[in-house]
């Protein structure tokens, strides 16, 4: 499942390429890749045909394309008068949104094709491409943020949310991220602390592997109970997020096999430089380096596994799943 960093990715991607474009024509492929989209073929394809894209917008891993429709005559309507609708992109596990000309033939999973208006240099084509189908393309309403402030990451910052998207906090990458509102939130839970991480309303964008790679950073076992976080300690998580992350977009975001790509189909490299997820049976490189015998071990974790240190990341003796 595609995490933040590669999120981002696409959306710096989708912005240089689409932002400022008119959709001039639709072709679904495979309506199973709409199906999100309640009102079916024809409703998607009318909203889309003839709306300029005003920008690419990532909260957490939901990623929205605000519309600018055409209105009757030719003439576009201002972003004031719009109702506030847009494109949202759900990536799944293997959805990729791809830049294309027309001459390049068809990938084996093309699901969706959306025809962009003639720019300099630019490709004509979006296509999104899903070999596993669990993601998928569907027109959204925009409400106004909670909070007032920008929806998401973007390169126009209007508060305007994309409705499915509105319940989630912001994520550690987000200039109006709060620490004293995820600070409050984790301590008035009794979970462990990685549950926090991984719970959307607390603080999004964080999935399984970036999880344990800022546990790690921060010295913090998974189970420590939330009640009890510090509020130093907290910090530091958050600090180490925020690097653990900053450090994936750099390198294009983590992909351990070919279904992950971004806009223009490179893969991520950052899996090289993971510390603790998938490390299991390794020499944890902080103990190493400090003379320790540290080695990174592997525990089930909500139907998935955790990565930690036994040595730099003790288990506490309250500790909660």
């Amino acid at each position: 499942m595609p995490e933040l960093p590669e999120v981002e990715v696409v959306r710096r991607g989708l912005a240089r390429w689409v932002r400022g474009r008119t959709i001039t024509a639709v072709e679904v492929l495979d309506p199973r890749s709409i199906r999100r989209h309640a009102l079916g073929t024809e409703d998607f394809i009318g909203n889309l045909e003839n709306s300029t894209v005003l920008d690419v917008v990532r909260r957490g891993k939901f990623l929205w394309m605000p519309l600018r429709t055409e209105e009757p005559g030719g003439t576009a309507s201002t972003p004031e008068a719009l109702p506030g609708v847009a494109l949202m992109a759900h990536l799944g596990m293997s959805g990729q949104l791809l830049m294309q000309d027309p001459g390049v033939p068809d990938e084996k999973h093309l699901k969706v094709r959306l025809r962009l208006s003639s720019a300099d240099g630019m490709p004509e084509q979006l296509r999104f491409v899903d070999q596993r189908i669990f993601g998928g393309l569907f027109v959204t309403s925009l409400v106004p943020t909670p909070d007032g402030g920008p929806g998401g990451q973007g390169e126009t910052p209007l508060p305007e949310i994309a409705e499915e998207a509105s319940h989630i906090a912001r994520d550690p990458l987000d200039p109006h991220f709060s620490f004293d509102d995820f600070y409050r939130k984790v301590k008035s839970r009794k979970t462990g602390l990685k549950r926090a991480l991984l719970d959307q309303g607390v603080i999004s964008g964080i999935g399984n592997i970036y999880a344990d790679e800022s546990l790690w950073r921060a010295r913090l076992h998974y189970a420590k109970p939330t009640d009890t976080l510090k509020r130093a300690d907290a910090l530091r998580l958050v600090d180490a997020a925020k690097d653990v992350m900053s450090d994936a977009l750099a390198a294009g975001g983590t992909s351990f096999d070919s279904l992950y790509v971004n806009v223009n189909g490179a893969s991520g490299y950052f899996a090289r430089s993971l510390d603790a997820y998938g490390r299991a049976g390794e020499p944890c490189r902080r103990c190493s380096a400090a003379g320790l015998p540290g080695v990174i071990k592997r525990e089930q974790f909500m139907n998935r596994s955790s990565y930690t240190c036994p040595i730099c990341q003790p288990k506490p003796r309250n500790g909660r799943w």
